[in-house]
């Protein structure tokens, strides 16, 4: 009874944090509420016992939205991410169409030929789900990870035109600073 309760509290968090990022006025807000809402849905995830799947799916988005954060404040610069925006765009066309698609798959998921049980479930259900979603791609999952991880480090730091090291130096001891790019830090 009480993961009933739990399960219903957690879908409606998650749905009143998907509502809010069509509502905050911010890009930053918008993103932390899907980082919510998702966040939630592994947590739901996790109480169906499918804890690989859920704590899958946190670290996915937990990771997704930082790296938001920092392309936001790198390529934003004094982080206009929270500056008051119209999150919503469209409104005349993009509320019928989301609408119909609502009842197309609705409509779809009610009257489809669900395919009967077959066989009994494996003993660890977990991992069988584990080994059917990466099976022999274990390894080069795990190094596509890391070249994207360097990858994005890579990205950041050719953007930069200019670090905290350019304007303090080597210790970060100079003062005042000495901006090699007129009107920053340091005018």
């Amino acid at each position: 009874m009480v993961t009933h309760v739990v399960f219903w509290a957690l879908a409606v968090v998650a749905v009143l944090a998907g509502a809010a990022v069509f509502v905050v006025d911010s890009m930053a807000r918008a993103s932390y509420s899907l980082a919510v809402s998702f966040i939630v849905v592994g947590l739901q995830v996790m109480l169906l016992q499918q804890r690989y799947v859920g704590v899958l799916i946190i670290l996915m988005m937990v990771m997704e939205m930082a790296i938001m954060a920092v392309y936001m404040n790198m390529f934003m610069g004094m982080n206009p991410a929270l500056m008051s925006m119209n999150m919503v765009h469209g409104t005349r066309h993009a509320l019928p169409v989301s609408v119909g698609v609502f009842v197309l798959l609705a409509a779809g998921a009610l009257f489809a030929p669900w395919p009967s049980r077959r066989g009994s479930p494996p003993d660890d259900v977990t991992a069988a789900l584990g080994t059917e979603l990466m099976g022999p791609k274990m390894l080069t999952m795990a190094a596509v990870g890391v070249v994207m991880a360097v990858t994005i480090v890579g990205g950041v730091v050719l953007a930069a035109h200019r670090t905290r090291y350019d304007r303090f130096g080597d210790d970060l001891r100079r003062r005042p600073a000495a901006d090699p790019q007129p009107g920053g830090v340091g005018r």
